[in-house]
């Protein structure tokens, strides 16, 4: 059965920045080299996450088989999607494990976005009609609209879950029975040729209804196991915003099977707690290399030339 689904909106969005790094101070011994994040993570779709407040896409690092951004307590921010393929591609979108379109509790299942083919969008906020959306915007996590609508356990994380459209199939061949033999060596009559033509078609008709009535139960399994999963309570959520002009429109899309073709997951907190927890490495401070013999500069206290001792 076929169901609506949101496509997304065309408007001009902000032009992408990529974050450039800081160098590093270096020492003789043993040079510091960071550590490159991405920017964009996917394959059906390239995700990332833009500041709004400086058009930059946020790096993305990983650590311990995971995804992350820092985030900025008040800045309002995106998810950009970009559809790598040349076909549709339908988006189910989560924050903090809630849906950016329907506010229900996230499952895989749900309503999405419609990506048509190439095309890129910034999904700015929580939608809260065909023309208005309500800003994504970093907050505390006791803050964050999850929090605030009874959902705390899920808070700092995005979820992209990417589904293929099932493409109309073929009608198929006609179906040429083999010719049978009477008692009389002739060939059955044409009611008979008939009788067994509908057969094989009525065969095919039922193969056809227990696939599609085992479909919802594999569907069912498949949003229970992902519904299963949950991650640790980060101190950074995402608030319910302002409210911003956001105009989509309705489109039907038929998936081409329940699970989806691929779940990207970017998890996220403050910058300072990611230092913390190892995820962005920090260089190590600076070491002046003690030359041999006497050192131009023994010492570093401030001030002025103080006089000498007197003189006994």
């Amino acid at each position: 059965m076929k169901r609506r689904f949101f496509s997304t909106a065309l408007a001009a969005t902000a032009m992408t920045a990529m974050a450039s790094l800081p160098a590093c101070a270096q020492t003789s011994e043993r040079p510091y080299v960071p550590s490159t994040p991405s920017s964009r993570i996917g394959s059906l779709m390239q995700i990332s996450v833009v500041d709004r407040g400086t058009g930059a896409e946020l790096p993305i690092y990983r650590h311990r088989g995971e995804y992350w951004v820092a985030g900025r307590p008040g800045a309002r921010y995106a998810i950009r999607a970009r559809n790598a393929m040349g076909e549709r591609i339908m988006a189910v979108m989560s924050v903090d494990g809630v849906n950016v379109v329907t506010g229900e509790t996230a499952g895989v299942l749900q309503n999405g976005y419609v990506f048509s083919a190439r095309e890129r969008s910034d999904i700015t906020g929580w939608r809260k009609s065909d023309s208005q959306i309500a800003a994504f915007e970093f907050a505390a996590a006791g803050n964050s609209y999850a929090s605030r609508t009874g959902r705390p356990d899920d808070v700092g994380v995005i979820g992209v879950a990417m589904f293929r459209e099932r493409m109309p199939e073929p009608p198929p061949p006609p179906v040429t029975p083999f010719p049978r033999r009477d008692d009389y060596g002739g060939y059955g009559s044409e009611r008979e040729r008939r009788s067994e033509s509908s057969s094989y078609q009525g065969d095919a008709r039922a193969k056809a209804g227990a696939a599609d009535s085992a479909a919802p139960a594999a569907a069912a399994e498949s949003s229970g196991s992902l519904a299963r999963q949950s991650a640790p309570s980060p101190s950074l959520g995402t608030a319910h915003g302002r409210r911003e002009t956001s105009y989509v429109g309705k489109t039907t899309f038929e998936r081409a099977q329940s699970s989806p073709d691929e779940v990207i997951r970017i998890r996220y907190d403050s910058r300072e707690n990611l230092i913390a927890a190892g995820v962005i490495p920090v260089p190590p401070a600076p070491r002046w290399p003690r030359p041999a013999g006497p050192s131009p500069f023994p010492g570093s206290d401030p001030g002025y030339v103080p006089d000498p001792p007197s003189r006994y």
